[in-house]
């Protein structure tokens, strides 16, 4: 039973990574138990703990549906991100190893040519890129429970940094800011990587309420 709950638990939060699953939409108890061959007891399990950590919510008469946060959860949980993710990034720059280095270096490079060759093309295409920078410097801080927190608080919000590389110039400023803190944290200038992850991390206000907005 455990490896059910298990299973469909990684194929939701693989929707959720994938944009499959928006913010607010339904999760089909009856869809996941055919598509998965299994009873409701897992699927109901998955969803018991997709709620505990803030990836769900139960609603009266719509049952089970991902998280949309408000204006003010979203800039509650942004702020909590960033600092992760600027944590990592400082202990990136102490930790990170030859082959860490070498994947970082690697994933910087796929993201500047994504820039320089599609430009603002292929937005969903760079967000996988841009997925892949911030988990190689999250696993380079050496700390796998500050990597959990991430990608949980990353879950939640990863469909407006997905809105996000559709607005123009974007994709580029990504690239460039990804060149800047890779070059910081194999510099292992740790308060230098820290404040730049932060940075671009962040969203203004006016940034968030148009996302908001754009996803409905």
């Amino acid at each position: 039973m455990a490896g059910q709950t298990e299973q469909v638990l990684n194929a939701i939060l693989q929707d959720i990574e994938s944009g499959r699953l928006r913010p607010g939409s339904a999760l089909d108890e009856a869809d996941l138990v055919t598509r998965h061959g299994v009873s409701r007891t897992p699927v109901r399990e998955a969803f018991i703990q997709l709620e505990a950590i803030g990836l769900i919510r139960r609603l009266p008469r719509k049952g089970a549906v991902l998280f949309k946060p408000t204006l003010e959860e979203f800039l509650a949980i942004l702020e909590v991100h960033a600092r992760l993710e600027g944590q990592a990034a400082g202990l990136a720059a102490r930790r990170l190893s030859p082959e860490q280095a070498a994947d970082l270096e690697a994933v910087v490079v796929a993201c500047e040519v994504h820039a320089r060759d599609l430009g603002d093309g292929a937005p969903d295409a760079y967000y996988q890129l841009n997925l892949r920078f911030h988990a190689t410097v999250a696993m380079g801080s050496g700390n796998p429970f500050l990597v959990e927190m991430i990608k949980t608080n990353a879950r939640k919000l990863m469909a407006y940094y997905r809105a996000r590389y559709r607005y123009p110039g974007s994709i580029a400023q990504s690239a460039r800011e990804h060149r800047e803190i890779a070059e910081l944290i194999f510099a292992h200038d740790r308060d230098a990587a820290e404040t730049a992850m932060i940075a671009h991390v962040q969203f203004d206000q006016v940034t968030v309420m148009d996302l908001l907005a754009a996803l409905g």
